[in-house]
């Protein structure tokens, strides 16, 4: 189990924070790429291995065919990029334009498969996000099965689901779909809104997820939206623990 750190569209975080973990996850914004040589740089004086994030408000499926093909056409030029990067993982968000509309997951399943087709040809592992607290996410009670349809791995978002509805839906996901998990974003939460937390400043049962998850061998990413160091390291090792890996 390799844990690492997600740090937003800023590469100047792999210099302050790499050294302490196995990988970063990168974001991808909506405009201009980033700088490669910049980031494969910072990359091979931290010594770490990269992830990306493909862009966070982009739905993948509309009722509209022709905005599909265009939503597709720019996700395969973002992965053909991280491919050029390096990167193990590329994790995407299940959102649609109307995400309770059932005539809109056949798409989402054909787009799904399309754009794990091209990251496997780079040597990526395509990782489909649960975003069911947003508007536009895909109930949780879906993403699994939207996942196996399209044959790619899960990225689960621990409180992600929590925000959703509670610790209940954490534990009936990972009872349903924890082989197809690969990748955990993990953070605390709190029922009253408050998200992106430290481990342990939440209400998020971790030693539940642990024995739920059982023996994992994929990827951990702290996702906790802070820049202090000491913090990001208490959660790291915190979820190396819960987890049963060794620090």
């Amino acid at each position: 189990m390799d844990v690492g750190l997600t740090i937003g569209d800023e590469p100047s975080r792999i210099d302050e924070f790499g050294d302490r973990f196995a990988f970063v996850e990168l974001g991808i914004g909506e405009g201009e790429l980033p700088d490669t040589r910049r980031i494969t740089t910072a990359l091979a004086s931290a010594d770490v291995d990269v992830c990306v994030h493909l862009p966070f408000s982009q739905d993948l499926v509309t009722p509209v065919e022709e905005i599909n093909d265009g939503i597709r056409t720019f996700l395969v030029r973002l992965l053909d990029w991280a491919g050029e990067l390096g990167a193990e993982k590329a994790v995407l968000h299940a959102t649609a334009r109307n995400p309770h509309a059932v005539s809109l997951r056949d798409p989402f399943v054909a787009q799904l498969e399309a754009l794990g087709a091209t990251a496997a040809d780079h040597g990526i592992e395509l990782v489909l996000e649960n975003v069911g607290h947003q508007a536009r996410g895909f109930p949780l009670s879906v993403v699994g099965k939207l996942a196996a349809e399209a044959d790619v791995a899960v990225c689960f978002d621990v409180g992600h689901a929590f925000m959703e509805d509670g610790q209940d839906a954490i534990d009936r996901f990972l009872g349903n779909h924890r082989d197809r998990i690969s990748h955990l974003h993990i953070h605390d939460v709190r029922q009253r809104g408050d998200t992106h937390l430290p481990i342990g400043a939440g209400e998020i049962d971790y030693d539940a997820v642990a024995d739920a998850l059982g023996s994992f061998d994929g990827t951990v990413a702290v996702e906790v939206f802070t820049d202090d160091r000491p913090l990001l390291i208490d959660s790291a090792t915190r979820i190396k623990r819960h987890l049963g890996a060794d620090e």
